[in-house]
């Protein structure tokens, strides 16, 4: 595996276990819809999560949620409706980013409400 792949499966575990830690539990990891993906689809309560990881190994060029920009937002969103859509989902949603920094120390810095479907 690629090292950067490898790093972001890595950070995906991180958040995964940190979110089940918060009491969420996990309805789908890696979840695609055509060219569009979602990190992690979680239930918080009666909520539906989608949540992006980021992870990066190093912080010089900014940290890692600096990465979930408006273009990276938007087709979290697509994926989100489609997913909604297959799954005729009533009920709230939400965005959160997870941002983990993994190098000699983890550090994971959790976004709730991240951004919203305008």
């Amino acid at each position: 595996m690629a090292k950067h792949l490898e790093i972001g499966a890595q950070g995906e575990q991180l958040a995964m276990e940190y979110l089940i830690k918060l009491g969420c539990k996990i309805v789908l990891r890696n979840w695609r819809f055509k060219n569009l993906e979602v990190d992690l689809i979680v239930k918080d309560g009666d909520t539906l999560v989608f949540v992006e990881v980021k992870t990066r190994s190093r912080t010089d060029f900014g940290e890692p949620f600096e990465f979930v920009n408006i273009p990276k937002q938007r087709r979290l969103i697509r994926a989100a409706q489609a997913y909604i859509l297959k799954h005729a989902y009533v009920g709230e949603v939400r965005f959160d980013v997870v941002a983990v920094t993994n190098g000699a120390h983890s550090e994971l810095t959790y976004i709730k409400d991240a951004f919203w479907d305008a």
